[in-house]
């Protein structure tokens, strides 16, 4: 029995060390991939304006016009699987780069805000109107709050332990 538990324990203590490891490992890579310009062969932008630069570099003059004229939320919806993965992907937003550390300071911490925030804001500016991003970014953060009290709210206390009453 003894044998057992000092396996357990030396066999937890080696996993948990892994985990900081790989934590270390991960927070080492990312601080690296921050400072790159090119990850991957894939130019990263370093804002939301390089971004939307490089986007219309990118994209054919046809698609652009399309992209444009195209109702906001019906492109932010229909996109977000397309263009939103492309730039999640090869702007490299689940390991880290400039361009989503950059956004990750302005307050948005999930690749999929940040896709669609950019592909929103890229619309806006062809079309002329404000970019809104102070209100963007609060919009994001609050729906992100608000899913966090939902779960929260759904969770099930499987056990709890109560303190024995000794008058009983």
């Amino acid at each position: 029995m003894l044998f057992a538990g000092l396996v357990f324990l030396v066999s937890f203590h080696c996993i948990s060390q892994e985990i900081i490891t790989d934590k270390k490992a991960f927070d080492k890579q990312y601080q690296e991939r921050i400072k790159q310009e090119v990850l991957d062969g894939v130019y990263i932008p370093v804002d939301l304006w390089d971004a939307m630069n490089e986007l219309e570099r990118l994209t054919d003059p046809d698609m652009i016009e399309k992209f444009k004229n195209a109702p906001e939320d019906t492109i932010a919806i229909k996109l977000h699987f397309s263009l939103g993965r492309w730039i999640i992907l090869n702007w490299g937003f689940y390991e880290g780069s400039r361009l989503s550390h950059t956004l990750k300071e302005a307050g948005l911490s999930f690749p999929d805000d940040m896709a669609r925030f950019i592909i929103v804001s890229w619309h806006r500016k062809l079309n002329d109107l404000p970019l809104d991003v102070e209100n963007q970014i609060r919009v994001f953060q609050e729906k992100r709050e608000q899913e966090a009290l939902e779960r929260e709210k759904r969770k099930k206390v499987i056990k709890t332990d109560k303190p024995v009453d000794k008058n009983q």
